[in-house]
Order: C-alpha cells, then structure tokens, then sequence
C-alpha cells in the first residue's frame, strides 16, 4: 500500500470513513436509511479506488464481477419480500465471509509470493482470515437453508461437540503447517479449506430457529474479522478499517443477543436449543379459547393493550393488518404499544424492521426494558406467533432449557391473547405456560387471516 499513489490512499481513506459513518447511522432506526445510503457510497468510492490503482490487472474480470453481483443484488432486492429478510442478510453475509476465504486462496497460489513479499505476519493473518471466512461462508449458507425453509429440522451428529472440536483443532493444526511450510504445497492448501468448509456446515447443522438471530450476528463479526485480516494482505485501508468495525459490531451485537437469551455463545453453539428440547415441570390446566369477535371487544374496550409480535406474524406477512388493527383500536381512544424481544425473530431487529416496513412509527416500538414493567397496567396484552419470549417457565422454573431467559411480562395483563396457527411448541420445543393461564385465550389461525376479522370485527363495534 505505501507504494501506491496518494489518490488511491485516500479514496480508500474515504470509503472507510464513509463505512463508518454508515454504521452509527444504522445504529438508530430514524438515521438507518441514511446510514444504508452513506455505506453503500464508500463501498462506491472504494471501487473506483481500486480502478486507479497504477498497472491494475484483469480489468475486464473486475467489470463482469461488478456486473453480474450488482446484477444479481439488484434483482433479488427488489424480489425479497420484507419478511424474507433473515435469509437475505444470511446469504449475503456468508457471500462476505466466502470473498475474504477466495482472497486468501489467490494469495496463496501466487506460490511464494505472500510469504516473501510481506513476511510471516501477513501469511498468518492470510491463513486466520481463510479459516474465519470459510466457517461464515458455509455456516451462513446452512442458515439460509434453514430459514428458507430448506433444511426442515436440526441435524446432530453423534458426539456432536467432540466433531466441532476435533474439526477445529485439525483446521488450526493445518493452519500451523501452512505458515510454517510457506510456500504451503497444493494439497495442504486444499486440505485446509476443505476442513474449514465443512466446520461451518457441521457447527450450523444442529442449531435450531430459536438461536438462529445469535448465529447470524455471529457470522456476521466473523465475515468482518476475515475481511480485516484480508485487507492487511493485500495492503487495502478500506477493507481493513470496514472489516475491523464491522467485526467489533458483530461482535459486540453478538454479546448482547446471547445476553438476551440468558446463554453463553459457547452454549449455543455446543448445547443449541434443537427444537426437541426435554425438561422443564408438568403444566396443569388447558388452554382456552376465544374468537375473533369476543378479542375484538376485549381490545375495544380496553383502556391499554400491549402487541407483542413473533415469528409468526412475520410468515404470515401480517405486519399491515396489525398496524392497521392498532390504528383503529388508537381511533376508539386505545393506548396501543409494540413491545419488541431482542430475539424475536430470525434476525436480529426482525420484528422492528417489519413494524417500520408497515409504518409502524418508532415511539410505538419498546424494547424489553423500556416496556416490561408497563405489562401490569395493560388491559390486554395481544400476542402474535411469539412463544418462547413470553413463557413464564423461564422465570419460575429451573429445570426448564429456557430458564434465565429473560422475557416480555405478557403474563402481568390483566387479560392474554394470543394468536397462534396451533397448540405445538415453540422453536425451542418448550411448552409454555402462559397458554394454561387464567388469563390467557387462544385465538388459532394464521395471524393474517385473524386479524382480518378482528379489524372486520372492531369497525362492527364503532
């Protein structure tokens, strides 16, 4: 990089600047589009830095790359429905992690060149950046199948976490051998990607839906770190500063998701929550239910209630309907508020990305903290396809999977109403004992449909 023009330098200079800056954007729900605009013009000006670059070889390569990926991107945006989004961000960030892992496999097939040229650092941060973006790479594209619908279940290996382990260990020694073999041969090359290939399939095989928002932050600080390291191989400030917030991000985003849920990441990845969970104290009583009608006029007449969205309103695209159930019930002189779980969902943020897709303004949104102790003046509190985030097993029962798990206070209302598409578990496999409560009824269909006929229902009753 020293011996590049002071052009070049500073536009990478600047498209990282502009990455940053993008960043604290997206950190804010009324900064995000912003955000999103000021990133995407750093990865811009980034490009047309490295088009300035003196001697710049395979130009024509470099066109068909940026035609065919802006191609692809372009059309798969404007397809992508809202509530597909996890599986987009999945797909898109293992895309990140498999670019980091392809750099360092050109570099190391200039045969030589990356040890002599920059010595033994470069080559160890070369062989960390392959083996980090190879694990996000096909961990990400396992995630995407699952939430695609792909891979209908959690596969576990026999001795699952000796597996993990031992691929890992294999992986790192290979690593050794390639920094301490540099030039490192062909076949130990090869043996050490496949190993890290498929250490990120066997690590995601056998985790569940419920933990999948911690995963996919997880990759997400891995492809940033593995771009990082790729960018001090090739001398690049861009992708070095880029990869090094994004990874801190990630990282940091990870900790807090993890925190959420009451459980290590070493946890979630050696002892993940399948959806075959076992455990927990026997549940008396039955669930009870209610119809359209009977939950529209518990609302209509209620001075407050609280929605609490899950997994479920996002499959059954109801983010409108809700919004527009909440926008009547607000007509009526109804205090309506959104109270969001940091892990509902399959990404981190779903629920709120869906509510502001919707129109949702962002003072209606609350998270956990700002909203649990509201949940006891509420007159109803209307759940939508969440389970695992309103179970009171978490707090009351130690022998449950879930216990320490914090969770939304939906069981203080005076009145529960949830809308669920049957009487199964959640993702987690956890029956929850809200649904047996005195105060909970169950309202069962797809979310879509059912607030339909609430709506229908309430203007009945204008």
């Amino acid at each position: 990089m020293l011996h590049l023009p002071l052009y070049v330098q500073g536009a990478w200079l600047v498209g990282a600047m502009m990455f940053i800056f993008g960043l604290k954007g997206m950190g804010s729900p009324t900064t995000a589009r912003k955000g999103i605009v000021w990133a995407g013009v750093g990865m811009l000006v980034a490009i047309v830095g490295t088009f300035l670059v003196p001697d710049l070889n395979n130009i024509a390569l470099i066109l068909l790359a940026l035609v065919i990926g802006a191609s692809v991107a372009w059309v798969s945006g404007k397809k992508v429905q809202m509530t597909d989004m996890p599986q987009m961000v999945a797909i898109y960030n293992g895309m990140g992690g498999g670019a980091a892992a392809a750099i360092a496999a050109i570099e190391f097939a200039k045969a030589g060149r990356l040890h002599e040229a920059h010595g033994t650092v470069t080559v160890v941060l070369a062989v960390l950046g392959a083996l980090i973006g190879s694990v996000s790479f096909t961990g990400s594209c396992v995630a995407f199948a699952k939430l695609q619908g792909l891979m209908k279940k959690a596969h576990r290996l026999p001795a699952q976490n000796f597996v993990n382990i031992g691929l890992a260990v294999l992986a790192l020694i290979l690593g050794v051998l390639m920094v301490i073999n540099a030039p490192a041969g062909i076949g130990l090359v090869v043996a050490f990607f496949v190993v890290a290939l498929v250490l990120g399939v066997v690590v995601t095989m056998p985790i569940g839906g419920a933990d999948m928002p911690v995963v996919i932050s997880l990759f997400n600080a891995f492809t940033g770190l593995a771009v990082g390291f790729e960018g001090y191989v090739l001398g690049n400030p861009a992708l070095i500063i880029a990869g090094i917030v994004v990874g801190a991000a990630g990282t940091l985003l990870t900790q807090l998701m993890a925190k959420a849920m009451n459980r290590p990441i070493s946890n979630i990845l050696f002892s993940p929550i399948t959806g075959e969970a076992q455990g927990g104290a026997s549940i008396e009583g039955t669930m009870k239910e209610l119809n359209a009608m009977d939950a529209a006029a518990l609302m209509r007449y209620a001075s407050k209630v609280i929605i609490v969205p899950g997994y479920g309103m996002a499959v059954a695209h109801a983010q409108h309907k809700v919004w527009e159930m909440a926008g009547l019930l607000e007509k009526a002189g109804v205090e309506v508020k959104f109270a969001i779980h940091p892990v509902a969902g399959r990404m981190p943020g779903h629920m709120n990305v869906l509510l502001a897709e919707a129109g949702v303004p962002y003072d209606k949104i609350f998270d956990l903290e700002e909203i649990n102790e509201e949940f006891a003046q509420a007159d109803v509190a209307l759940i939508i396809g969440a389970n695992d985030v309103v179970n009171p097993s978490a707090r009351t029962d130690k022998s449950s999977p879930i216990y320490g798990m914090p969770i939304l206070n939906a069981d203080a209302a005076q009145n529960v109403i949830v809308i669920k598409r049957g009487k199964g578990t959640g993702y987690s496999g956890v029956e929850n004992a809200l649904f047996y409560t005195d105060n909970c009824r169950m309202l069962y269909g797809d979310a879509q449909p059912m607030a339909g006929e609430i709506i229908q229902n309430l203007k009945t009753l204008e």
